[in-house]
Order: C-alpha cells, then sequence, then structure tokens
C-alpha cells in the first residue's frame, strides 16, 4: 500500500526522484499516466493489469466509457528508474499536470501520484473545506472510518 506526501522537485530533463519505499512497491517498470483532477497517476505493472481489465469491460458503445478510456490509454507510458532512483517524466505528462519545478509526490492506496505543488495546496485547501460534506457523502457507500 501506498501512503504519505513527499515534497520533491523536476530536473531540467524532467526526471524526479521518488521515494525509496514508493520504488519497492513499483517494482523495476511501472506506469504513468494522466490522472484526474490534474496529476499523475503511477501504477505498479500488476495494478495497471487489474485496471486495464476494468477499463476493457467498459461498454465500447458508451461514448464516456470510450472517452474515459481514451484518457489513461493515450497518456500512459511504461517507465524505469535510473541508477539514482528517478524517474524521466515524459513532456506530454509534465505539461498535463502542469510539472515544472516543485512537485509532491503522494502515496494513495494502490497507486502514487504527482502534483505540482501549487495545484496540490490548492487543491487541498478546496477539499480540507469540504472534507466533512465528502465524508458524509461516503456515508451512501456503506464507508465507515
Amino acid at each position: 500500500m501506498f501512503m504519505g506526501e513527499f515534497q520533491h522537485s523536476i530536473d531540467d530533463k524532467g526526471r524526479v526522484i521518488i521515494p525509496a519505499k514508493f520504488r519497492d512497491l513499483l517494482g523495476s517498470s511501472f506506469v504513468v499516466t494522466r490522472g484526474l483532477d490534474k496529476c499523475l497517476f503511477v501504477y505498479p505493472l500488476q495494478e495497471w493489469e487489474v485496471l486495464e481489465q476494468k477499463l476493457k469491460a467498459l461498454p465500447l458503445m458508451k461514448s464516456d466509457a470510450r472517452a474515459f478510456t481514451r484518457f489513461f490509454f493515450s497518456g500512459a507510458t511504461e517507465c524505469e528508474w535510473d541508477k539514482q532512483g528517478r524517474v524521466n517524466l515524459p513532456g506530454s505528462l509534465r505539461d498535463y499536470a502542469k510539472l515544472e519545478k516543485d512537485c509532491v509526490v503522494l502515496g494513495v492506496s494502490n497507486r502514487v501520484e504527482i502534483w505540482s505543488r501549487d495545484t496540490w495546496e490548492q487543491y487541498f485547501q478546496q477539499s480540507e473545506d469540504t472534507f466533512n460534506e465528502i465524508a458524509e457523502k461516503l456515508v451512501d457507500f456503506n464507508f465507515d472510518l
């Protein structure tokens, strides 16, 4: 399980260091793709395969299902670590997530998320203000904290 929040920076070549405990869980090869809320999602190959099966099960005749599947797969790239434990993020993914220098690396259960620090701070502040409302809505899904 991935958990925690880590502050990092991206170098001029688009490389970012991922915390060692996340690298161990991600394995030597993993998938980076566009995530929701303008961040990047990073999946171990095994989790990516689970997500792939779920997306393949969506009805092809529904335009929303096609759009969602395109969104995830068109941005996906398989990555590996360099000798310093960095991953080189493709320019198109950095552009999507507005990753320039300062970033935040989050552990979120079955995936890692990479956020622009500014985007994360804005998102967190907005979410923090409505956290109680969000928790109440989750009760509708039989979710108990």
